[in-house]
């Protein structure tokens, strides 16, 4: 192989290679031009994880930055032609907007942004949609009633390998928007068609159908949560899904008298101040069944505690101790729920994602955080022992606890409860050896590990052992015990009703749900 020319050779003589210096007008060979295929971006783009919520979501985002006061989600079950839009009464684009906001990362995190802006990368009516459908189309106006529209067939993309923006939508997606559009002369819609997931399907598959309305309640429930404090606060947005209002949820039951707000920190990042507000919520005989149920959220107690992150009053991740050494979930710390409110220009340092679903801690701010959850976890786990005691006393006729703990001394002493309604069976039962089965009752007893799990004298110790896995949907083996449960409460003479009342006041079934218990 010939050796390389002395790149000096070249300086002034209209030629430039190897890094060298070129003529006036002349390419630069410095370095290659390497822009990415375009059906490989629309592959990474369709794949970063988003859920149905969550890229419902994301355009969201794009509305309330847009100012709007009405947004609605809908949802029309056509089988193959089935299809989702989000539309709202914002400001609009401008036709050149438009195509910004259409191009992959026109903007990214750097570019300014205006201060009701909840985006970071330019990427997120993309990314979002893609993951959902292969037609996007955006249609917008600004006041005067002229809707301008661009539409994304990856079909097309894929088929020519460029990314051919075109200017007129399918007909079939004209007559939708047409609809959507009437009466309007300002506001966007976003229009979903070709649904991943919908493509093979015929409008007469009811099964397919019922999974698609499925996800009504499931983006509504989400939307509640992320944007709550849109929907609950000062701003009065108008969000509705498929026709119904989006319920807030409130994590922090913010107006129940019993909540106790601990002593809010403001904590410097970067020229910028992060506001941390600690919670401990009402203890359960402070709140009613509905009320508890509400609290609990749409992931349970257990994996609603922890922080909740917001930027720019948008909820970014919710119900995490954001992997905070020595912080795990714990039923003790139920009540435990900290708002976290970070700068928007502070991204960066929090990492938050493209699909601002996941942040991570600043190293400055690790060990602040950490002393704050420690503080609430401390006293969210006072309260839950004292709900404890209460509950013993209230509700010794129905409610029966397997065990009672005593703690004699400074120690602590378990002893299993031989009122509780299995445990009297299997005394019955084994009448004809009753010696045996009171030994191996003593030996439970005496053999608890109460030392190994070290729950009462340290509260930051590693998970409590969760009873059939904890809160949620209930397993087969917690079905089964729930049953034979059931059985012995009817044969000692109560009646169906009041036996199912007890199971679900008995824990731990008082934390499981979906029992299919004859």
């Amino acid at each position: 192989m010939a050796s390389l020319p002395d790149p000096g050779e070249f300086v002034g003589r209209g030629r430039c290679q190897h890094g060298t210096l070129r003529a006036e007008g002349e390419m630069d060979l410095t370095y290659d031009l390497a822009p990415p295929k375009a059906v490989g971006m629309v592959a990474s783009l369709s794949s970063l994880g988003y859920s149905l919520p969550d890229a419902v979501a994301d355009l969201v985002d794009n509305s309330v930055s847009a100012e709007a006061t009405t947004i609605d989600v809908e949802f029309t079950w056509k089988g193959p032609d089935s299809w989702v839009a989000i539309v709202d009464d914002g400001l609009g684009m401008s036709e050149d907007s438009l195509v910004t906001a259409m191009t992959v990362a026109a903007r990214w995190s750097a570019t300014d942004r205006t201060r009701t802006d909840l985006g970071r990368y330019g990427v997120g009516l993309k990314s979002a949609s893609f993951s959902q459908c292969r037609l996007l189309t955006v249609c917008t106006a600004q006041g005067d009633g002229r809707w301008v529209t661009r539409t994304w067939d990856l079909d097309i993309v894929e088929e020519t390998g460029e990314w051919r923006l075109l200017r007129q939508p399918p007909a079939d997606a004209d007559t939708i928007l047409d609809t959507l559009t009437h009466g309007r002369s300002r506001g966007t819609i976003v229009l979903w068609q070709r649904l991943r997931g919908y493509q093979r399907t015929s409008v007469s598959d009811t099964k397919t159908q019922q999974g698609f309305y499925e996800e009504i309640p499931k983006v509504s429930l989400h939307l509640g949560l992320v944007f709550a404090r849109f929907v609950a606060g000062t701003s009065a947005l108008a969000l509705r899904v498929a026709g119904n209002a989006v319920q807030p949820w409130d994590p922090f039951l913010s107006l129940h008298a019993s909540m106790r707000r601990l002593p809010e920190e403001r904590l410097p990042l970067d020229g910028h101040l992060v506001r941390v507000k600690p919670y401990v919520l009402p203890g359960l005989q402070r709140l009613t069944a509905a009320e508890a149920d509400e609290a609990g959220g749409p992931k349970g107690w257990l994996r609603q505690q922890g922080f909740y992150v917001y930027r720019r009053d948008r909820l970014i991740l919710s119900g995490s101790w954001l992997a905070l050494r020595g912080l795990r979930r714990e039923e003790k710390y139920n009540l435990a729920r900290i708002a976290i409110d970070i700068p928007a220009e502070t991204d960066a340092e929090w990492q938050v994602d493209v699909r601002k679903a996941t942040v991570v801690p600043p190293v400055p701010l690790r060990s602040h955080l950490t002393r704050i959850a420690k503080s609430a976890r401390m006293e969210a786990a006072k309260t839950v022992r004292h709900r404890g005691r209460l509950s013993a006393r209230q509700h010794s006729g129905d409610l029966q606890f397997a065990w009672k703990v005593d703690r004699p001394a400074g120690t602590v002493r378990c002893r299993i409860n031989r009122e509780h309604p299995l445990v009297q069976a299997v005394l019955q039962e084994g009448a004809a050896e009753p010696a045996r089965v009171r030994a191996l009752l003593r030996l439970l007893e005496e053999t608890v590990p109460v030392s190994a799990l070290r729950v009462i004298h340290e509260p930051d110790t590693a998970d409590d052992p969760e009873p059939f896995g904890g809160p949620g949907k209930a397993s087969k083996e917690a079905t089964e015990v729930a049953q034979q449960t059931l059985d012995m409460l009817v044969a000692q003479g109560r009646s169906r009703t009041q036996a199912l009342k007890v199971i679900r006041s008995m824990p731990p079934f008082d934390q499981l749900e979906g029992f299919w218990i004859n």
